[in-house]
């Protein structure tokens, strides 16, 4: 953990003492983008997989079974369409802030909506993201979680204060490496208790922990084939597509081809990483199989079965637990110092720049500081992540509720030449109170876990009678899975956004400049492609008349 945490704060430092010294914005949020494809690639999955896909992941597959598996068909259906029909638009226009491109599009007030509305995702998120490993560190060490926040807090802001983009793509390397050597490990352990790889396998099939017989298109099953895959796909473009962490990500390099590159070869290490994390839970389950850690008393939360696995099973092999603590350790300073870096180009962008004249030496420093200032907000919101429940869910429900309108108003803009500034605006504010209301109102019905046993644990513990559940009882919005929230809140700001922007006209923002065509430029690929032969279509008529009106 120690040597983890020297490494990312050395790369930091060599990165702000080596090349331009992280002097220019441009270096500094972009890295003179001229970055290689491998390290991008790997920093796509790692900035946002952190420690939720390790501790979350597992005990979703302990708990509830292996179904959530399913959800790497989405991610494997959603990269082509990202990488062909909305990274063009972002790559052609060069922005440092991908929000830039709805005031372009659209007007300046829906660029500052949607900004201000990522910016609260991020932060949120963020902080779910930090308390995290401090759940490992209190189950492995002892140590306080209040310690092991703070720690992880202000190494992750001090090497991507100082380092820039440079130092956060390089440690994002170095910290994958290590949670797939974390994860792999406590594979390779498990499978050995347990007398073998396919022994994992039949033990989970038996504890019906294999069953992928859930293909109905009720919203209130909690993890179907077709919530998993709707829902991953359209929460994976939200975040792949058009969320500026990624976005920023996949400008750092000198091409588009490039770039779609980096994204082609995130999605096998993203989709691995997930597939190993699901089949390590079902490892631990065949260990755990008749006495369940949860049940019985020694954790208090569903996500603290990893850790509690790693100290109770793999202690007595030296190095183990401290690969393990390593890998939660990178998982979140990957993601963190992400987000430290993105919404300090943000703020610069979005904010500063608008409603304050700075002076071109300042810049970078006032860039540093707000990088600074959001890693310390983190750590203050991290110490309220304890009470969203677990964190797997936790993560992806407020990714489902602010992603999918997000990306709606991004389709629009792309994929229409109607969308007005004022039918995405209402959409988009409308869109998030639905999907807000849905994730977060209650009272909402407990989960459902799979049967658990605890007919082997050494002291004598009694199974709690599993109170009946009668969804009626419940509102059918809080029944709804959040793994529908993305789909939902998606199509909601296409079918109003689009009925406000054609009840109501408005002028575009071409309009307004004396044009008669909007730029192709701001339109996703195939659409582009169709104004450019319509206006070419209309200059060659334009070209004839006025030969014919010569003669």
């Amino acid at each position: 953990m120690t040597i983890t945490m020297l490494l990312s704060i050395g790369i930091g430092l060599y990165f702000r003492f080596s090349g331009g010294k992280q002097k220019t914005n441009e270096e500094y949020l972009m890295a003179n983008r001229n970055m290689s494809i491998l390290p991008v690639a790997v920093s796509l999955m790692a900035s946002f997989v952190s420690a939720i896909t390790l501790l979350g992941i597992s005990a979703e597959n302990y708990y509830y079974g292996m179904q959530f598996v399913v959800i790497n068909i989405s991610y494997f259906l959603a990269t082509p369409v990202a990488s062909r029909y909305y990274l063009p638009v972002f790559f052609g226009l060069q922005k440092t802030s991908t929000y830039e491109y709805l005031e372009m599009r659209f007007g300046p007030r829906i660029r500052m909506l949607a900004s201000l509305t990522y910016t609260l995702q991020m932060i949120l998120y963020n902080g779910i993201v930090l308390y995290a490993p401090s759940i490992v560190l209190e189950s492995v060490t002892g140590m306080d979680r209040v310690i092991s926040i703070l720690v992880v807090g202000l190494v992750c802001t001090f090497y991507s204060t100082i380092g820039g983009m440079k130092a956060v793509l390089f440690t994002d390397l170095l910290q994958s490496f290590l949670m797939f050597a974390s994860v792999v490990s406590v594979l390779i352990f498990a499978s050995i208790q347990v007398g073998g790889f396919g022994n994992i396998f039949a033990i989970a099939k038996e504890g019906g922990r294999l069953d992928f017989s859930h293909v109905t298109l009720d919203p209130t099953e909690r993890h179907t084939w077709w919530s998993l895959i709707i829902g991953g796909f359209i929460m994976y473009l939200s975040l792949y597509a058009v969320n500026h962490t990624q976005v920023q990500r996949l400008l750092t390099v000198s091409t588009l081809s490039r770039s779609q590159q980096c994204m082609w070869w995130s999605w096998p290490v993203l989709s691995v990483l997930s597939i190993v994390t699901c089949v390590s839970g079902l490892a631990i389950y065949a260990v755990y199989k008749d006495c369940d850690p949860y049940a019985s008393g020694q954790i208090v939360a569903i996500d603290q079965l990893m850790p509690y696995y790693v100290v109770d099973a793999m202690r007595s092999v030296p190095g183990l637990a401290g690969l393990f603590v390593a890998g939660i350790f990178s998982a979140s300073l990957s993601t963190i110092s992400a987000s430290c870096n993105a919404l300090a180009a943000v703020t610069l962008t979005d904010y500063v720049s608008r409603w304050c004249n700075i002076n071109e030496l300042y810049v970078p420093w006032v860039t540093k500081i707000a990088a600074c200032g959001y890693g310390l907000l983190f750590l203050a919101l991290a110490f309220l992540a304890e009470y969203l429940g677990g964190v797997l869910q936790a993560a992806f429900t407020i990714f489902s509720a602010v992603g999918g309108p997000l990306f709606g108003v991004f389709t629009l803009g792309m994929f229409t030449t109607y969308a007005t500034e004022m039918g995405v605006s209402v959409a988009l504010l409308s869109g998030m109170s639905l999907t807000l209301w849905m994730n977060f109102g209650g009272p909402r019905p407990p989960l459902v876990k799979l049967p658990i046993s605890v007919t082997s644990c050494a002291m004598n513990v009694t199974l709690a009678p599993t109170p009946a559940v009668h969804p009626d009882d419940y509102f059918y919005l809080y029944r709804i899975s959040y793994m529908w929230s993305s789909p939902i809140g998606f199509v909601w700001v296409l079918v109003v956004g689009s009925i406000i922007s054609l009840v109501w006209r408005q002028m575009q923002p071409w309009e307004r400049a004396g044009k008669l065509h909007p730029d192709p430029q701001l339109f996703t690929p195939p659409l582009a492609r169709w104004l450019r032969a319509k206006y070419r279509e209309e200059q060659s008529v334009q070209l004839n008349l006025i030969k014919k009106s010569g003669k």
